[in-house]
């Protein structure tokens, strides 16, 4: 028998930033990434610009937003396209530009869009070069324009109250928006054309003087026909008083931490009052969750008796905050939760729960949801307020490279939490064998394939890595370790089946195989033995 070592070098802790950041959603193969797919490329348009973890999908395949602003008003329309066609050879697939409404309606009532301000022509123009267009219709647009782009006659009114619900201010907005957003209806993607996506406003959180200003905000462009994805905008400090609800949230990058992306991340992927399960998340273009965990986190003030009634589906490891509890499944519907909370802030409960298959037949398979498929209860209280992470596990998980994110393997780390190895390989590899001696539960990813499950509690002890999966050079193993994660990775040319009993009649084996009933164990079989790859290791600044 063969064996060769390999030492993960890296760790990617659980948390619920990560846990979005791992939701890469995407075979970003050259032939399904769609970074320079131009208008002209779809003509059967049905789904538009959609968010798939933590990457965009345009009509349904892999699409990578390369953006770079030009403003229409500051460029002689003589120069458009020559501007544009400098923003595509650069590299952009993407324009990003703003609709300034006080040059629209320097008087009120009168309104311009043509010669130098007809914005319409401007998109047209830039969907003819090749560039989709985040369009960004206002209200305010930026401390680089007068008023912020807002016209002044507003302020005529003494008791005008700038971007807010003040009636003074929506009955211009209103008629503004009469004028303008019939415009632009035509130009989105559904109706042929080249936006995209949609801004609601721009840097509100730096503002934010009436919480009902972007939810109006939002349902005047929507009742007047904006349909395509709508987005926000914020510098990293006021990030979250600029977000809402059901909107995509994006980061200008000004004022950036590493607690922004987690903030980013978690106003991002799902808020719910109450828990929802896997079939009914809004992901995968609405479709749910199929498979994989799903990560339950919410507030909670005291301590005392967690209670599932049946309700964790199949299996949910519960932590307070990063300190392990227990695990709830179909043998224990209760843990303690301690009362004692020396926590500086408001301690939060997360509950990671896998699906572990779901029936093939039988009357039950209409009861096969999983997640949290009901209420929570802590001191017979029903739970409120989660937020939830997908991790679905699919075959094109884990695709794209994170070196900034690993952090070496210089302790000894307890899961959940994802570890980095990279196995090298000769110019032909073979078929072979992954053992998980020493590993306790989890996952399995080669290059971003899933090999599939492991558990030390057996029987199978090996998973099976075909050749063709295997690349000449580096190759990325990724492992989902959920309790107490091994040492090092086992490759052998043998397949270790564990600890059965099978009745077998021996008349139907080939002669190829000796049978253990004890412990099943392939002697001899017709695989390959792989060729010796090299241990390499690696480390992460």
């Amino acid at each position: 028998m063969l064996t060769f070592l390999l030492r993960p070098v890296g760790i990617l802790c659980l948390s619920s930033g990560l846990l979005v950041m791992a939701q890469f959603g995407g075979d970003l193969s050259p032939r399904m990434n769609q970074a320079y797919l131009t208008p002209f490329h779809i003509k059967n348009r049905n789904v538009g610009l959609k968010v798939e973890g933590s990457s965009f999908t345009l009509d349904g395949s892999p699409f990578l937003i390369i953006a770079g602003t030009i403003h229409y008003f500051r460029v002689p329309r003589e120069y458009w396209r020559d501007r544009l066609l400098k923003l595509k050879a650069c590299g952009f697939n993407t324009l990003t530009t703003h609709i300034p409404w006080n040059l629209h309606e320097p008087r009120k009532g009168w309104f311009y869009f043509t010669a130098n301000l007809d914005f319409m022509a401007f998109i047209s123009i830039a969907s003819e070069v090749g560039l989709w267009v985040i369009l960004c219709p206002g209200l305010y647009i930026g401390s680089d324009l007068d008023l912020g782009g807002l016209p002044s006659w507003l302020l005529q009114d003494p008791k005008m109250k700038l971007r807010t619900t003040y009636k003074g201010f929506t009955k211009a907005m209103n008629h503004y928006f009469d004028e303008l957003i019939p415009k632009i209806v035509p130009l989105q993607y559904g109706k042929g054309g080249p936006i995209i996506a949609v801004q609601v406003e721009n840097e509100y959180g730096s503002y934010h003087r009436d919480k009902r200003y972007m939810s109006y905000i939002k349902k005047a462009l929507v009742t007047r026909g904006i349909n395509v994805m709508l987005m926000t905008a914020d510098d990293g400090k006021e990030l979250k008083r600029g977000h809402l609800k059901h909107v995509l949230s994006t980061l200008h990058m000004k004022n950036i931490k590493k607690e922004t992306y987690d903030t980013l991340f978690s106003i991002q992927a799902i808020s719910s009052v109450k828990p929802i399960c896997m079939e009914k998340l809004s992901v995968n273009q609405g479709n749910g969750q199929s498979s994989g965990y799903i990560l339950y986190e919410v507030m909670i003030s005291t301590g005392g008796l967690l209670t599932t009634k049946n309700h964790v589906q199949d299996r949910g490891q519960v932590f307070l905050n990063e300190n392990y509890l227990g695990v709830l499944d179909h043998f224990t519907n209760q843990l303690t939760i301690p009362t004692k909370m020396d926590y500086k802030d408001i301690p939060t409960l997360r509950i990671l729960v896998e699906n572990q298959g779901r029936l093939s037949y039988g009357k039950d398979i209409n009861k096969e949801r999983k997640g949290l498929i009901g209420d929570i209860y802590l001191n017979n209280s029903p739970l409120r307020r989660f937020k939830i992470y997908s991790l679905d596990m699919k075959t094109k998980f884990l695709k794209r490279d994170l070196p900034n994110i690993w952090k070496p393997v210089s302790f000894k780390p307890q899961g959940p939490a994802f570890f980095l190895g990279i196995l090298r390989m000769g110019n032909y590899p073979k078929d072979t064998f992954i053992k998980m001696e020493g590993w306790t539960k989890g996952v399995i990813f080669i290059n971003g394939r899933n090999l599939g499950r492991y558990w030390n509690i057996g029987p199978q002890e090996a998973l099976y890595l075909p050749g063709p999966w295997l690349h000449p050079g580096s190759n990325e193993i990724i492992v989902f370790e959920e309790f107490r994660p091994g040492q090092e990775i086992r490759f052998t040319n043998i397949s270790h089946l564990g600890m059965v009993f099978w009745r077998v009649n021996l008349q139907h084996l080939r002669s190829s195989f000796w049978i253990f009933l004890a412990e099943l164990e392939i002697k001899k079989a017709e695989f390959t033995i792989f060729q010796e790859p090299e241990l390499f290791l690696i480390a992460f600044a």
